[in-house]
């Protein structure tokens, strides 16, 4: 079984995690593909980038046969569905939360005014903002080494990266703080995994075995949410959906202007079966309330 990936330690990482369920699961042996993508090869924001391209190429592979299979990072995938092919699995989810990196185990309330904090995504810059810290955030691209050297050699004072990245490549500990989401709202679907496949491919009924219900509920709430404000908002966007134990799922949404200064948040309580209704029932709230007006409509 040949599965697709990024070249980055972070995708092997993840690649190595589906791999070894795979092998568990059915004993079958399973060939990891490096695959590189446009977002490999370009140094320019992901912002500037858009949505996709990190995904592009592995879907090209699977549509190609090439693979069999591929591994994403599921915030990176665009939230219209790719024709031909489906994901398969969604295994359970690492930590979404988001995590600073600060030089002598310093808290983000710790930071001196004027430190530099470093991070590539404009949700987390927005946040960042809003909390009215005397600090200055740099934009950054780099896998999460690099990130995170440019703490200890000195360049900048922290960075704010996705704890799920640190966790799976056993670094977690390097955290000094774990970012509550009152204050840092993680991006849809950060820290899950998509594992996709051809929609007429036998193995699709393997993979499935992989699949975490809660996980998929919640990211399908949360990936429904943000197409829903893709269509009325340029804005920033953050979301994160919690599944309880008794088959409900609370779902908390933001949008932020990039200066951090408007901000709209809203939750809404829904069902596992109807995820994808209560994210896009609180993405209509969200405009309702003045989202559609952060940046201006795209309608």
């Amino acid at each position: 079984m040949k599965l697709g990936t990024r070249g980055s330690a972070l995708a092997l990482a993840q690649a190595r995690l589906v791999a070894h369920a795979i092998q568990t699961q059915t004993g079958e042996p399973v060939e990891l593909v490096p695959i590189a993508t446009s977002g490999d090869r370009s140094s320019a924001p992901v912002v500037q980038l858009g949505v996709g391209v990190f995904v592009s190429a592995l879907r090209d592979a699977l549509l190609a046969k090439e693979i069999d299979l591929a591994v994403h990072s599921y915030k990176d995938l665009p939230t219209a569905p790719a024709d031909g092919l489906v994901i398969a699995a969604v295994p359970p989810r690492e930590d979404p939360r988001d995590a600073l990196v600060a030089r002598d185990g310093l808290t983000l309330a710790q930071l001196p005014p004027g430190a530099r904090v470093g991070t590539g995504a404009v949700r987390r810059i927005a946040q960042l903002a809003a909390l009215g810290l005397p600090i200055e955030t740099v934009p950054i691209r780099g896998n999460v080494d690099t990130r995170l050297r440019k703490v200890s050699g000195g360049e900048l004072d922290a960075v704010v990266l996705a704890r799920a990245g640190l966790a799976r490549l056993g670094r977690a500990h390097e955290a000094t703080e774990i970012l509550d989401p009152a204050l840092m709202l993680p991006a849809p679907a950060q820290g899950a995994l998509a594992v996709e496949c051809r929609d007429d491919d036998p193995v699709s009924a393997i993979l499935s075995t992989l699949d975490d219900p809660a996980a998929r509920a919640a990211v399908t709430a949360e990936r429904a949410l943000l197409a829903t404000l893709e269509a009325g908002c340029s804005a920033p966007v953050a979301g994160l959906a919690e599944a309880s134990g008794d088959g409900e799922i609370h779902l908390r949404g933001a949008v932020l202007s990039p200066d951090g200064r408007v901000v709209v948040r809203l939750s809404r309580t829904g069902t596992l079966a109807d995820a994808e209704a209560t994210g896009r029932i609180l993405a209509e709230e969200l405009l309702r309330a003045g989202a559609d007006t952060v940046l201006g409509v795209q309608r």
